[in-house]
């Protein structure tokens, strides 16, 4: 026989929520893990009375009771599973593993039995069902009625709100009655918390994140009491899961984060985690409530009637001696900056990342703990805003997706680093190696993701050079122009007809050499991008409709500016990015839908604008602008074509007589003589004319 005998897939009953975990029997303790919350519950094999097998809802489950009167239940073993328990439980427990049946009658007329935590309704000295008593949050009692109310599970798709025992009008031996005996016995082991007797110390005025604001913790032996202006919480501390004491990343402040499950509500909120924020320079001195002789008979010296430190170490001193839990610390972790966090962004709301020696927690805005076990694989991915960040993807085992964006990428190596380490899924496996150059620093490992909105704008920057390269072929065949190149080009392009043509051509040689002049081959310069003219706007006409996510960021933004005090303009567009990316889908299609609406009011409100005659002056007005520009637009050609045909500048060369032809000659006279019609009497305006060519005219 083994020396251990493990069950995966067991479930526990917690509040009406089957929570899943492994089971684990050995010699010394039985031992079961919530995959959930990581809760471990051990029990001491000297400590087992009493071993139960009976047929349940989800199979087979085995009942075990200790001798200090309190009561296990898992479930989900398969029936050739009692066999093998059995004989190990003779074997090593010297219990008896008993097989109960339930009572299926359906009967509601029974006996009550309390049985340590637990309310045993029976029928025929068979259970029917089981209370546990800690569910129990109140106990209310009539006329020969008890009233029995329950804590409630969100996770729980269906809740037990209350159940009602009626009592007959009997009298007990001692002459109680008979209802009040049943409330008593449930209340003696029920969870409900009654603020009775004196505080065993109060520390006051402490700040707190979540829930937000300044409360007076009062620790009891039982309970914590949060007494704040507004609300007042009490929470066991059999709810207390774990205990973090974080260092600030300014080496100023302490985060002390309390895990809750369940966790304290207010109204439909749920706070998980409770984190008080301590300042390194701020001292107490703190006296208990009790006797010496009390605090060293409960405490066991792990604490002292005097004591005096900082604040945030008596806090966690005195919660970890009565919760009776470890602190968990950072562990050997170190960020680029030397602090043993990591600033990041989740859900659009900026916090410091803890990596711990076996999980990772998020503080604050929400609060997230993420263990190991619970992790399936985790990411390297490249920064949506910017190529100066990352983001830190981790996937659960239970498929959910948390995303820490906005890392810097300093911090990559020592992340990659403690996750490697750590021996986790690294699903871009060989990102690191994309890290060394700064041009593939953030490519993905993985060829068959491609940034699409890359692609687009490749494919739109080929399509303006090849538009680009085409202006520029066409304008440089005419300006690289050499005459003597494109006579032979055109020789042999015609050479079939040459015969034909030679005779004539050769007639005509001499004097198209005369009347030719000899053309200049032009200087390729660069093209001025033409400046694009700003469209008028009808200050009359509707206004043009908003987008969804434009309606949706005007409705939000004094939320943001509430939420985050003294952020930018450019950081609230940036926060809105995020928050409306993470929007869901039923939550955008109400904002595209007012978004259709108030385009179809647009149309509306154009239209009528339109029929009433509105934007015809606008139209007569914006021609008119058009007109004018064209009209500037010619003068200047004229006025360029005019400095052309004045005499040679500096940097022309001087043309001689020959080349100059008659026709040309004469045009140009012509048009000196249409400018000194058109201008005044003064001989002085006709001398722009040059010389050369009214001589010419002359001729």
């Amino acid at each position: 026989m083994t020396d251990t005998l493990e069950f995966n897939e067991i479930y526990q009953e917690v509040k009406g929520s089957w929570n899943d975990g492994r089971l684990r029997f050995s010699k010394q303790t039985v031992v079961y893990k919530n995959s959930k919350t990581g809760k471990v519950d051990s029990i001491s094999v000297p400590e087992l009375a009493h071993a139960q097998w009976r047929r349940v809802c989800l199979g087979h489950g085995i009942k075990l009771s200790t001798s200090a009167g309190h009561v296990y239940k898992y479930d989900g073993f398969k029936d050739t599973d009692f066999e093998k328990i059995s004989e190990y439980f003779k074997a090593n427990y010297k219990v008896e593993l008993i097989e109960k049946d339930m009572c299926v009658k359906g009967w509601n007329w029974g006996t009550a039995k309390f049985n340590g935590p637990l309310l045993s309704f029976e029928v025929s000295d068979s259970p029917v069902f089981e209370i546990p008593l800690s569910s129990v949050s109140q106990c209310a009692t009539g006329k020969n009625e008890v009233t029995l109310e329950f804590h409630q599970n969100d996770d729980t798709e269906v809740s037990l709100m209350e159940v009602r025992f009626y009592v007959p009008p009997t009298t007990g031996d001692d002459g109680a009655d008979s209802v009040e005996a049943f409330a008593q016995n449930v209340l003696s082991k029920a969870d409900v918390i009654q603020a009775t007797g004196d505080a065993v110390c109060i520390f006051r005025e402490l700040q707190c994140l979540t829930p937000r604001g300044r409360y007076d913790i009062r620790i009891y032996p039982t309970f914590l009491h949060l007494h704040g202006k507004t609300f007042d919480y009490k929470i066991p501390y059999t709810t207390v899961l774990r205990l973090f004491l974080l260092p600030h990343k300014d080496q100023r402040q302490m985060f002390f984060v309390i895990s809750l499950d369940p966790p304290i509500k207010q109204g439909q909120t749920r706070y998980h985690f409770l984190i008080l924020l301590f300042s390194k320079e701020e001292d107490i001195n703190l006296t208990l409530n009790m006797s010496e002789e009390e605090v060293e008979r409960r405490f066991e010296g792990k604490l002292s009637k005097n004591m005096s430190g900082s604040l945030y170490e008596m806090v966690s001193r005195v919660m970890k001696a009565l919760v009776n839990r470890k602190i968990t610390v950072p562990g050997n972790f170190q960020g680029h900056s030397g602090a043993q966090c990591i600033t990041c962004s989740y859900k659009a709301s900026s916090g410091l990342l803890y990596p711990l020696e076996r999980g990772f927690i998020y503080v604050h805005k929400p609060p997230v703990h993420l263990r190991f076990e619970e992790i399936s694989c985790v990411n390297f991915a490249r920064g949506t805003t910017t190529t100066r960040s990352f983001d830190f993807e981790i996937e659960t085992k239970q498929g959910n997706q948390y995303t820490f964006s906005s890392i810097e990428r300093e911090e990559y190596g020592k992340l990659f680093d403690f996750v490697n380490a750590k021996k986790l899924s690294i699903k871009n496996r060989g990102f690191k190696e994309g890290m060394k150059t700064n041009e593939d620093m953030y490519s993905d490992s993985d060829d068959d993701q491609h940034d699409a909105y890359l692609e687009r704008m490749k494919q739109e920057g080929k399509i303006r050079e090849e538009a680009n390269d085409s202006d520029d072929s066409e304008a440089g065949s005419d300006e690289s122009f050499n005459p003597g190149e494109e006579d032979d080009d055109i020789a042999e392009e015609y050479d079939s007809k040459a015969s034909a043509s030679g005779s004539s051509g050769d007639a005509d040689s001499d004097d198209d050499r005369k009347k030719k002049p000899v053309k200049k081959a032009k200087v390729v310069k660069e093209r001025k991008p033409r400046k694009k003219e700003k469209k008028m706007k009808d200050s009359n006409a509707p206004k043009r409709p908003m987008s969804a996510y434009m309606l949706w960021l005007n409705s939000n933004r004094e939320h943001i500016k509430s939420e985050n005090p003294g952020i930018s303009v450019t950081e609230i567009s940036k926060k809105a990015g995020e928050m409306w990316k993470q929007l869901n889908k039923d939550k955008k299609e109400e904002w595209d839908e007012k978004a259709e609406e108030a385009k179809r009011e647009y149309e509306r409100a154009m239209k009528q604008y339109r029929e009433s005659g509105g934007g015809s002056s606008f139209s007569s007005k914006r021609e008119r602008k058009k007109g004018r520009k064209w009209e500037e637009r010619k003068l200047k050609g004229r006025s360029a074509a005019v400095k052309e045909k004045e005499g040679p500048t500096a940097n022309e060369s001087f043309k001689s007589r020959e080349f100059i032809s008659s026709e040309e000659s004469s045009s140009e006279s012509d048009r000196g003589k249409t400018r000194k019609r058109k201008g005044s009497d003064d001989e002085e305006e006709i001398t722009s004319t040059p010389p050369s060519s009214e001589e010419s005219g002359s001729d």
